[in-house]
């Protein structure tokens, strides 16, 4: 077996989730589904889509071009001319059509992005990516193919009372070295809806800049769409930054279109792996969207639309949360600031989270055991913190959701009851 053929036949937690998804949906039982990122269905904008898809239809031309060509492996020069206006139009960022690729999938840019920028170097030694605030998104641990793609550092853990708390970037242990190839961020973060503030961007834009390395900022979840974030951000670009955003969040998760905003020299690296693995991206998504993009309502339709939609569920989620658990065992939820999902954490948990995401499995609720979202941190010992959280999605139906959230209340209050705590 070929080391590529073992790590792909490994099962890494971003395997573990998707397969739990497709079972689950395909299976006879039912499950409350609280453990993917998979947006909920809202109708404005499912409308919205459904009118520009029936447009399509009804245009011989633009039919044939949805289905029956190739683009370039950049990506469709239409909906990238499109973004382009729109971005300079709305922030003043100067880009250019050579700014801009598209990948299949958020996924597909990060996997050739981390092993662009990290990994052994022809001249010897190697490259890794910096993950400056851990817990980070489960997708990114095994997309670099070497070993040891990634480091991270543990957060500073504030205490803000009402059992809620928030995780923040810990500078004063944030080393930088020759090894390091480039700085990723995803903000809002996925597993914990934490969103840096622009002062803690700021810091690491500066630090990219001393050490001549991208800033990779994964806005798949925020700024400038799908906008799902709750709290006062300023969208950020320059040629330090590879900004990363998506569709899928918008609701169109099956379309699979990635965008990643760069330097052209950065561009022309992403087209030529397009290119070597893709031939082509796919068109459905870009052409969709496009209208949207050309009129800027996709930017009034997250900030008015999908916004408030998933802010509203978060409220009810954290309602019931507070109902369930009550002051009857130890537990914390991460400050929801963004993406749509509640981060829990039940300090001295006696069985492990992975343990918790099993029973609750066997009850029929999925949820995401924490210990997946720590990538980078294999050599700093076993840090309990990394067994004591779940990731739950209130995207769903309201009460799924709640019914979901009070098994997992009963589950965390029985294991607590078990241990005598």
């Amino acid at each position: 077996m070929t080391k590529f053929a073992h790590k792909f036949s490994e099962q890494a937690g971003i395997n573990s989730l998707m397969d739990d998804l497709g079972k689950a949906l395909a299976g006879d039982e039912p499950m409350i589904m609280m453990g993917g990122g998979n947006p909920g269905h809202l109708a404005p904008v499912q409308e919205r889509l459904r009118e520009e898809l029936l447009s399509i239809a009804n245009d011989p031309a633009a039919f044939q071009r949805l289905v029956g060509m190739y683009d370039a492996p950049q990506g469709e020069a239409t909906f990238i001319k499109a973004l382009v206006d729109l971005l300079n139009a709305t922030y003043d960022w100067g880009l250019t059509p050579e700014n801009i690729a598209l990948t299949n999938g958020s996924q597909a840019a990060f996997f050739m992005l981390f092993n662009l920028f990290a990994g052994p170097l022809q001249a010897g030694g190697k490259k890794q990516i910096l993950l400056p605030l851990a817990p980070e998104y489960l997708g990114y641990a095994d997309a670099g193919l070497g070993p040891d793609t990634f480091r991270s550092v543990k957060p500073v853990i504030e205490d803000l009372g009402n059992h809620t708390f928030k995780y923040r970037v810990d500078f004063e242990k944030l080393e930088l070295d020759e090894q390091v190839g480039a700085i990723c961020v995803s903000r809002p973060t996925n597993p914990t809806g934490n969103v840096l503030t622009d002062k803690e961007v700021k810091k690491l834009h500066k630090l990219a800049g001393e050490w001549d390395i991208p800033l990779i900022l994964d806005g798949a979840y925020g700024s400038p769409f799908p906008e799902l974030i709750y709290t006062q951000v300023t969208p950020f670009w320059d040629e330090q930054v590879v900004l990363c955003l998506s569709l899928s969040k918008l609701g169109l998760p099956a379309v699979r279109t990635g965008i990643v905003i760069a330097k052209a020299e950065i561009i022309r690296a992403l087209s030529g792996a397009n290119a070597i693995i893709n031939l082509a991206t796919g068109s459905f998504g870009p052409q969709l969207v496009e209208p949207l993009v050309r009129s800027g309502e996709i930017l009034s339709l997250s900030r008015e639309e999908v916004r408030p939609w998933y802010e509203a569920k978060m409220h009810k989620a954290v309602a019931v949360l507070n109902e369930a658990l009550a002051e009857d065992c130890p537990w914390y939820v991460h400050q929801p600031e963004g993406a749509m999902f509640l981060w829990l954490w039940f300090p001295d948990l006696p069985i492990s989270s992975y343990e918790l995401y099993l029973r609750l499995k066997a009850r029929g609720v999925l949820v995401v055991s924490g210990h997946y979202f720590f990538p980078g941190m294999e050599d700093k010992g076993d840090w309990p913190h990394r067994h004591e959280c779940l990731r739950v999605t209130y995207s769903q139906d309201d009460e799924q959701v709640a019914a979901g959230i009070r098994m997992i209340a009963e589950e965390v209050k029985q294991a607590f009851a078990s241990a005598g705590v």
